[in-house]
């Protein structure tokens, strides 16, 4: 076993069920003047795979450049806030070369340039989506009196509960980071199918495990049929491993755990590519800083 120290897990006790929907009813718009006639924001070029006729839908090639969600892509077409090679785009589903210059309007580049990304430390008891079995989903937690406050801090607003929603999945018997989001472009970054992100957790186990147990956790497990990407696993103490892991599958951990005879008795994720849970106390959260990326 490793003499690696590591912070230690602390497993605080579930909450009760009773669930108050989150006040504020959004009401807050951009201000200021735009001017639309104007495109501001240039994507580079990349070259994607292209598509039949060799073209490829605009929103596609919006979101492969990172400017916006497909979705998100489509509502600015429809709204005439996209250029393409210096004309005015406000057809669904329209196909360029893959080589297309492509701007944002400003009104566009304001409204994605406005939208937040929170660090939550989710505690035990709560599920990272929509309400079950009676307890709270996780983005009940983000209001102004639990917001970690720290000179300089950006000031909660309503507002930035509009389409919020969590990248990602914690279990409601787990603790730790959990990233909740408006940007489109940060969620398919860190659920897409084609997501590299690494995610870092701290595990306290039960049972034994055999050094075939702790190679097979690293690489040769399956989960429904299908096998596990690689993973970095190594214990911290007689009783605790910290997980690396670059997927999210269901209860992943817990069932790799069982799998080699472990049983999970706390589970804390503490880091989500570069972004790291740090002093954020536990019930708390934070904005997403202007020099965090994941």
């Amino acid at each position: 076993m490793t003499e690696e120290k590591k912070p230690t897990l602390r497993i605080a006790p579930r909450p009760d069920k009773a669930a108050p929907k989150p006040a504020g009813k959004t009401t807050e718009r951009s201000q200021g003047r735009y001017d639309r006639a104007r495109p501001q924001r240039h994507i580079p070029a990349t070259t994607p795979t292209p598509e039949g006729d060799g073209k490829v839908r605009i929103s596609k090639l919006m979101a492969e450049r990172g400017l916006c969600s497909r979705r998100e892509a489509d509502s600015y077409i429809e709204r005439g806030l996209v250029w393409v090679n210096g004309e005015r785009v406000a057809e669904l589903g329209t196909k360029v070369d893959p080589s297309a210059d492509i701007r944002l309007d400003t009104l566009a580049q304001a409204q994605q340039d406005a939208r937040v990304t929170i660090i939550l430390h989710k505690p035990i008891g709560f599920v990272s989506g929509q309400a079950e079995d009676g307890y709270k989903p996780a983005v009940t937690l983000i209001k102004a009196e639990t917001q970690q406050r720290k000179s300089g801090a950006q000031i909660f607003h309503p507002s930035n509960l509009r389409g919020l929603a969590p990248a990602g999945r914690l279990d409601i018997d787990s603790t730790g980071l959990l990233v909740l989001t408006q940007d489109g472009v940060i969620a398919r970054k860190l659920i897409g199918e084609d997501s590299d992100v690494e995610k870092e957790y701290l595990v306290r186990v039960e049972g034994t495990l055999t050094n075939q147990g702790l190679r097979d956790l690293n690489h040769g497990l399956s989960l429904d049929g299908v096998k596990l990407r690689p993973a970095r696993v190594n214990w911290i103490n007689d009783d605790q491993l910290h997980f690396v892991l670059k997927e999210g599958r269901k209860r992943q951990i817990r069932r790799m755990c069982e799998l080699v005879g472990l049983k999970v008795v706390g589970l804390k994720r503490v880091r989500i590519g570069n972004v790291k849970l740090g002093d954020l106390p536990l019930g708390q959260w934070r904005y997403l800083r202007e020099d965090e990326s994941f």
